[in-house]
């Protein structure tokens, strides 16, 4: 038995529903791993090393933020802009111009899952009640003269 059999009738009957679009200027932060330490007194102690950068974040968006988190299934999509690096550039009098090689996308650590990991952990509780509920996405990484993020959510309603 094929498991996708009857996707495409139950797609019919839903439709994704624009709710909001945050632009968030400035270098985008990636998810940093969850670090255990052991303290002086042999006690064993985990800290999240994003803690800061997280909370930095939110208060860019705080003001932004719905009265209710939302519920219901959601699509999430992220737009990483990241700073480009100086040799995509020409050298001499046309420094200010791009090399014809310099790419558009993003090829490079961090991983686009930890910068999306960063975004959904950020808004949790705030922006939805859980990040469970979204259940599709995409995010994408660009190089750029303004650095930032772009993040577009909808949430999915039935058709009438």
């Amino acid at each position: 038995m094929d498991p996708r059999k009857g996707v495409r009738e139950l797609r019919s009957l839903y439709q994704w529903e624009h709710v909001k679009e945050i632009t968030v200027l400035g270098t985008p932060k990636a998810l940093k791993r969850h670090r255990t330490v052991r303290l002086k007194n042999g006690c064993i102690r985990n800290y999240d090393p994003s803690e800061k950068d997280k909370a930095d974040f939110l208060g860019q968006l705080l003001k932004e933020a719905p009265e209710k988190p939302y519920s219901e299934p959601l699509m999430v999509d992220i737009d990483v802009f990241v700073p480009r690096p100086k040799s995509h550039y020409r050298t001499g009098k046309y420094s200010h111009l791009l090399r014809d090689d310099a790419p558009d996308f993003v090829d490079k650590r961090p991983d686009k899952d930890n910068y999306e990991k960063f975004v959904l952990d950020a808004l949790n509780g705030i922006y939805w009640t859980d990040d469970s509920i979204i259940v599709t996405g995409r995010t994408t990484k660009y190089y750029s003269e303004i650095p930032g993020l772009t993040i577009k959510i909808k949430k999915l309603t039935r058709k009438e």
